[in-house]
């Protein structure tokens, strides 16, 4: 029986910003993190038709390969390579930690939720698609 209580969480999304010098972006995938339940989670989706709008020449393949590792870090296991030895916290933070490429982290929210998982695909319901 899962445990209802509500329990802090944190989030980001996950942006692509083609041409950082301008600063416009697309949300392309939302990371929660809930210490409590340990659980780790990123959705992504890239709308390649919106990020081509704002650079035609943008590398849609780099961002997608961006995505499947960032989905690899979540996930642990080998596929995450030398992260895979760090608790689900240390991945959060290393994935939403600051960085100027065309994959970037936004900034960390928080809120209070039952079901982690369910929260992610509320959110990125919401702020993705």
């Amino acid at each position: 029986m899962m445990d209802q209580h509500p329990k802090d969480y944190e989030y980001a999304l996950i942006r692509a910003v083609p041409r950082v010098e301008r600063g416009e972006c697309v949300n392309i995938g939302v990371l929660l993190y809930c210490r409590d339940s340990g659980y780790l989670g990123a959705r992504t989706h890239l709308d390649q038709g919106r990020l081509l709008a704002l650079d035609a020449v943008a590398d849609v393949a780099g961002v997608r390969r961006a995505l499947r590792g960032i989905a690899a870090v979540c996930a642990g296991g080998e596929a995450a390579g030398p992260a895979a030895a760090d608790s689900p916290g240390q991945r959060f933070r290393w994935l939403t930690a600051p960085r100027s490429a065309v994959v970037q982290p936004g900034p960390v929210h928080t809120g209070l939720t039952a079901d982690p998982e369910a929260e992610l695909h509320h959110l990125f319901d919401r702020l993705v698609l």
